[in-house]
């Protein structure tokens, strides 16, 4: 099996097969179950009712972090897990995960002192922004909690910089510097999970758009869902995955509820090059009037920030409501009241769920971010245990992964002979540890493909040390840019369509590649892609528009994309036009 030939397959593919494990839900907890397992050879089998990542796991504040503001209700348990799964990130997904200097803003000597103190015995206090002595004590113990596997410099506070006097309001005296990190594409690190896995135990496969109906004895019955073929395999476990959909997915399989509740998180993308210089590569977080915990910080070429915190019932139906995009905006005037801010310059937005443990807290901050695994045992109707993951959060997902992994061997019988802790992920292998080695891999990826640097980097950025076979190969296939989308070529797409487990055009334009994200899917450009995923996927010109129209929707009406409604008889471009050919690939990935 080559390293770029991922294991996805379809559900008709499965039918009769056993399993020792089935995993419902393919987001980054699931994902990291089945690579753990994976890893100790048990052969699994991962299935999503929608892509891989594509609910809460792809709508992220994009931070790999220990939860400051989570000190405050006591977590330090949390925080210390949290800061050392952070640090084991930076090692094993090097070419994704990135340390984040991050500024607070601070006006006041002793405010939030006592908030904080009511806060940790739990009680609700009156809000008040905190002030320089809480601050400083809280990033002491999170310096203390990160200490383990430690690569991040300690935090320091100073008076506040002549340029920062020109980005913050007036009041701002001092500002307070640590660093926690960033994730540059966090659905790629979960396809490159997937790709580990079905490496380590061949015997293992994944299925997206595939929805588990029922769970009777140790038949599990599946729906393709895009043909609604039905299938149905054995296993000996099943593990339940599925975040905000816990409870629902609970029902479906016959086991206990109700556990866990969700929390909506909306984020804007800016195209805003004042603030992003102004940011100087470092991440503010702050606190609205509200009490809200804001964050802005550069992502690659453009702005993020985020977040709300608003509790849903359905996690099916939650788009980021315009009221939320006001609020942040208002709360980017209230911070840096030297610059303007309008819809104008929101380029893209995006919604999660974030699936907490039940609680009776007072205010959504309040709820614990922690994680836990419970299991429900064999019931009248079902003959194998399921194994429940409750909360949890990107940072943490190999840690509660290592925890619920545990349970199932136990359940199966079997030994851990591996770990996870040390491993690295997908392209973090092998990756040049500093610019000098950096020049050589370069070099050697232009040497062995006739690629140009910008692009040999550019696919390192991308795909880490991943990115030499993938270059070899492209070149063989031709690697010419596209007219619309410059940073990508037709072989690139036409590669990611055909093996990294596309099914529909949102797939490839959202979650395999970050032109979503960073404002760069025009009218025409999305007419290109669609017509490279045609020829990729084998695509008529009926199922072409469909796919068309239905990308343009949704990144119109849940992304906030400026998109113009596909016209009935507009046909996708053939992937190989030559008027569509332009030049080299140069800018950020």
């Amino acid at each position: 099996m080559s390293a770029w030939q991922l294991p996805f397959v379809r559900p008709a593919s499965l039918e009769g097969r056993h399993f020792s494990t089935v995993i419902v839900g393919a987001g980054i907890n699931g994902v990291g179950v089945f690579r753990d397992l994976s890893l100790q050879r048990v052969d699994c089998l991962i299935v999503d009712k929608g892509d891989f990542g594509a609910g809460a796991s792809s709508a992220p504040s994009r931070m790999i972090h220990g939860g400051l503001r989570y000190l405050e209700n006591g977590s330090f348990s949390l925080v210390a897990e949290a800061t050392r799964e952070r640090n084991l990130l930076l090692r094993n997904a090097p070419h994704l995960v990135q340390p984040l200097k991050t500024v607070v803003p601070l006006s006041s000597f002793f405010g939030g002192l006592m908030s904080s103190a009511l806060k940790f015995f739990g009680r609700t206090p009156p809000q008040r922004t905190r002030g320089l002595l809480a601050v400083a004590a809280g990033l002491r113990l999170y310096d203390l909690l990160g200490r383990r596997q430690r690569v991040m410099p300690g935090h320091r506070i100073s008076r506040v910089r002549t340029n920062d006097r020109r980005l913050f309001r007036a009041a701002i005296r001092w500002t307070a510097t640590f660093f926690d990190a960033w994730i540059s594409h966090p659905e790629w690190l979960i396809l490159e999970l997937i790709g580990d896995a079905c490496r380590d135990q061949p015997r293992s496969a994944a299925a997206n758009y595939c929805r588990v109906t029922g769970c009777a004895g140790n038949i599990l019955t599946l729906r393709d869902e895009i043909t609604g073929a039905l299938v149905r395999v054995t296993a000996d476990t099943v593990v339940n995955a599925t975040g905000a959909w816990l409870d629902r997915s609970a029902a479906v399989l016959g086991g206990a509820g109700p556990r866990v509740m969700g929390t909506k998180g909306s984020h804007l993308v800016l195209d805003h090059p004042a603030l992003r210089d102004a940011l100087e590569g470092r991440m503010a977080y702050f606190e609205a009037v509200d009490g809200r915990v804001c964050i802005v910080y550069p992502f690659l070429d453009r702005v993020l920030v985020g977040s709300t915190d608003i509790p849903v019932e359905d996690p099916d139906q939650i788009v980021t409501e315009p009221a939320e995009i006001d609020y942040l905006i208002d709360v980017l005037r209230e911070v840096f009241p030297n610059m303007a801010f309008d819809r104008n310059h929101v380029i893209y937005t995006y919604v999660g769920v974030r699936p907490l443990a039940r609680s009776d807290a007072d205010k959504p901050g309040q709820i614990s971010r922690d994680h836990s695994v419970v299991v429900d045992p064999p019931s009248a109707t079902r003959d194998v245990p399921i194994v429940g993951l409750v909360g949890g959060k990107w940072t943490t997902f190999r840690a509660l992964a290592e925890e619920a992994t545990d349970h199932v061997l136990r359940h199966l019988g079997r030994s851990r002979t591996a770990s996870t802790e040390s491993l690295p992920i997908g392209g973090g292998a092998e990756l040049p540890a500093d610019a000098a080695a950096t020049e050589r891999f370069i070099e050697k990826m232009t040497a062995g493909s006739g690629l140009g640097r910008a692009r040999a980097l550019g696919l390192l950025r991308r795909y880490g040390s991943k990115a030499l076979p993938l270059a070899q190969r492209l070149a063989a296939s031709g690697d010419t840019p596209l007219r619309h989308a410059p940073e990508y070529s037709a072989a690139e797409l036409s590669y990611l369509c055909m093996e990294t487990g596309v099914v529909h055009l949102d797939d490839l334009v959202i979650r395999r590649t970050l032109l979503a994200i960073r404002g760069l899917v025009t009218d025409d450009a999305l007419a290109e892609i669609a017509g490279v995923a045609a020829e990729a996927l084998g695509w008529d010109a009926a199922r072409a528009h469909q796919e068309l129209s239905a990308c343009a929707a949704a990144l119109r009406e849940r992304h906030g994309v400026r998109l113009q409604p596909v016209a009935a008889n507009e046909p996708a471009p053939s992937a190989f036009d030559a008027s569509l050919m332009a030049s080299p690939v140069l800018g950020p990935t």
